[in-house]
């Protein structure tokens, strides 16, 4: 987690309709300049301020079309860490993205460290060197990573993918990625760092999860367990390779709360997002990513009625919007399944980077090592490439 510094007095003692205020008046005045973001899941005091609200990459995009499209020269990202990252990585040079409060991280990315994929990479090849195994480890990572685990993938022939078009990437990479797969050549992939999405993407897949998936462990060797926590047979077995990592808010989710749901209310359907455990997916109506969730609902029909296995703040947002034309939202889990580091962005944050901009000061800079940029924008091309192309499932 990086360092935030404490706010002046004076931001802490604003009430919720001088920060409103003030916050409009500085938009106003920097409006030419200045893109604010707010991602699905952060709160409702801070989305109203937003130019656009969305899911991290297609706001990454929003910001590097804006910036091209008006000449703004300032991002303010009300996010977490890694999607101001891709942010900087996809604007022009000269652009500014900012995070609110360098503290807003996000646990699964954070699951993901670059010295022990590195470590881990080293490990499986050694492994797959021994048992004389014939063919290529492709690394695919997840959205929700950092800059340096997409710069990892990128180097080494792999992919970025989102949870809308993880399949897709998925069926590239099996293929053999960059390089077209020969007629006996294997290939097995690296899934980072949410092993649930990687899970549920092999089985769609068609792959039997319980048998040619293992999981690897970063924590294993602390431990003093070698091999990820996995053992040599299972790692030359496996067709995936999973981390072991999770959003902390979708792992909230349960299969039991889909039993008890069907037991007291059959006919709501329920929709959740890919990063659940694959019981909660494989019970559900309905899977897929933040965008195709709110698609879903917003085309039902009234007198319809879902729960939602995702963050609360969406849900919450939807279910109100969705009152209006009578369809019944909830969440499935009924519990505050909120993402606590996106909270951390709060209008005192923004007010405070804004009133900087207006004095000529940027704060709380998001900036990207060069080299860093070059290969994360290989594995982030990859998968533009790909999703551009017609699909073949």
């Amino acid at each position: 987690m990086l360092w935030q510094q404490q706010l002046p007095e004076e931001y802490r003692t604003l009430d919720d309709g001088q920060l409103a205020q003030r916050i409009t008046r500085r938009r106003e005045e920097l409006s030419s300049q200045l893109v604010i973001l707010g991602h699905h899941y952060q709160r409702d005091d801070v989305i109203q301020h937003a130019d656009f609200t969305g899911d991290s990459f297609k706001l990454s995009q929003l910001a590097a079309e804006r910036a091209t499209e008006t000449g703004a020269k300032t991002i303010v990202f009300c996010g977490v860490h890694f999607m101001a990252e891709a942010a900087d990585i996809l604007t022009p040079g000269d652009v500014d993205v900012i995070l609110p409060d360098l503290t807003a991280g996000c646990s699964m990315a954070d699951m993901a460290d670059c010295d022990d994929t590195q470590h881990a990479w080293k490990v499986i090849h050694k492994v797959l060197k021994a048992a004389d195994w014939k063919g290529r480890v492709i690394p695919i990572t997840y959205m929700n990573s950092s800059a340096a685990i997409k710069a990892f993938c990128g180097e080494h022939g792999g992919a970025v993918c989102t949870s809308s078009n993880a399949g897709r990437v998925f069926e590239w990479a099996m293929a053999g990625g960059t390089t077209k797969k020969k007629s006996r050549e294997k290939i097995k992939l690296l899934f980072l760092p949410d092993q649930h999405l990687g899970r549920n993407t092999a089985h769609a897949f068609g792959i039997n999860v319980k048998r040619f998936t293992t999981l690897w462990d970063p924590q294993a060797d602390i431990r003093g367990e070698h091999f990820g926590g996995t053992t040599e047979e299972a790692i030359i077995r496996a067709r995936v390779i999973l981390w072991k990592g999770h959003c902390s808010v979708h792992q909230l989710f349960r299969a039991e709360h889909i039993r008890a749901l069907r037991a007291t209310d059959p006919d709501r359907k329920i929709i959740v997002h890919p990063e659940c455990p694959k019981e909660v997916v494989d019970d559900s109506d309905e899977v897929g990513s933040t965008e195709l969730i709110l698609n879903t609902i917003r085309a039902s029909k009234k007198g319809s009625a879902w729960a939602v296995g995702t963050e609360m703040h969406l849900v919450n947002r939807v279910a109100r919007e969705m009152a209006e034309q009578g369809v019944d939202v909830q969440s499935l889990g009924g519990s505050q399944c909120l993402c606590t580091t996106m909270y951390r962005i709060d209008p005192q944050h923004v007010l405070w980077v804004l009133d900087n901009l207006a004095q000529g000061t940027v704060v709380n800079k998001i900036a990207v090592d060069p080299k860093v940029k070059e290969y994360a924008m290989q594995a982030l091309g990859r998968m533009l490439e790909l999703t551009a192309q017609p699909t073949t499932v």
